[in-house]
């Protein structure tokens, strides 16, 4: 018992590391390099969600005539017909994940285009406050408006890996995120490792700068707005078919916005090897507190209620870190190009 709980616990811990890393380089990308202060990060991963549960699952109604009915009936119905499918077609399992990946970049870029394009002017805090703002207002839209996703009742999704033993689809699901994890860093590795990383970096210090250059500032923020959203949607789309089923209440802004920026902070804001490491560490800690939370509660006799451990050892965590390494476990290192490196290789030459 205690081998298989541990396998679980490794399963967990590979599962959110590969789904929240996906998250935290997206905002690094907007955060870390551009300087915008994407408080509404949890709108992007909830539209990855809705691209799962509300526009693949229509298409798929379409697809086997499914009509009628109340949506969450619907949506059984059809979670049904398409897992018996897969389970004689595993091909047709794949294809619906890549198909879910696809449609949610897509839809993620577009709304983060869009939501940040009545705000791409404000400064830092206003900016921050206003994505804060329309993140909520749509999590109260698809919470309350049972025709999009269910709202509150939900919507089933087909089991894409319905051809796998069920005491394997754990294992099937974190290959699957750490899979995309990958992909993801390897991107935004050498994204922001090119020009346009630099002018991001040289936004975030001096917007002036930029704008003598001739760049737009705004522009460039409705850009990486729209890239970061498309990666954020990725794992909202992932999770969602984890699950086998979207509602909104599981896209909350603490754990799709704030654990996010914890873990940029924690790992090192600007350096994408810190975020993994933040990443890795946050997740580590999240799922021991999770399943120890009663045990430590009793060893140290707090005063207080288990649930509420993660939150304040998290904001505690927080906090420490940005009074004492604000730059992160890993700080933030210059982007060397080849004619830099050039440059750095001839003067080491001379010196030595």
């Amino acid at each position: 018992m205690e081998a298989i709980a541990m396998e679980q616990i490794i399963l967990n811990i590979a599962l959110w590391f590969g789904l929240y890393t996906i998250v935290s380089l997206s905002l690094n990308i907007e955060y870390g390099f551009a300087g915008i202060p994407n408080f509404g990060r949890a709108l992007a991963v909830l539209m990855g969600a809705f691209t799962v549960g509300g526009i693949m699952n229509r298409i798929l109604m379409f697809f086997f005539g499914i009509q009628g009915g109340a949506l969450t009936e619907a949506t059984g119905q059809l979670a049904s017909n398409v897992n018996g499918i897969i389970a004689s077609n595993p091909a047709f399992g794949i294809g619906l994940i890549f198909l879910a990946v696809v449609l949610s970049m897509i839809v993620g870029a577009v709304t983060g285009a869009l939501f940040i394009l009545p705000s791409a002017k404000l400064s830092e805090d206003y900016l921050a406050i206003t994505l804060l703002a329309i993140s909520e207002v749509a999590f109260m839209v698809f919470y309350y408006h049972t025709g999009i996703i269910g709202g509150y009742y939900g919507v089933s999704v087909p089991d894409v890996f319905a051809f796998i033993p069920g005491q394997y689809r754990s294992h099937a699901f974190a290959v699957l995120a750490l899979f995309f994890a990958a992909v993801v860093y390897i991107f935004v590795e050498r994204l922001l490792n090119s020009p346009y990383g630099r002018l991001l970096r040289a936004m975030r210090e001096n917007e002036s700068v930029v704008e003598a250059m001739g760049k737009s500032v705004m522009i460039l923020r409705i850009k990486t707005a729209a890239i970061g959203s498309s990666i954020a949607a990725i794992a909202g789309a992932l999770f969602s078919l984890y699950s086998v089923n979207v509602i909104a209440t599981s896209f909350s802004r603490v754990e799709w916005t704030f654990y996010p920026f914890l873990m940029v902070l924690l790992g090192g804001a600007g350096n994408n090897r810190g975020v993994v490491v933040g990443t890795f560490t946050f997740v580590l800690v999240k799922i021991m507190l999770t399943m120890y939370k009663y045990e430590i509660k009793s060893a140290l006799m707090l005063p207080f209620e288990a649930v509420w451990l993660e939150y304040i050892l998290f904001g505690l965590l927080m906090y420490f870190v940005l009074l004492y390494r604000p730059e992160g476990l890993i700080k933030e290192r210059p982007i060397f190009t080849a004619p830099i490196k050039k440059v750095v290789a001839k003067i080491k030459h001379e010196v030595a």
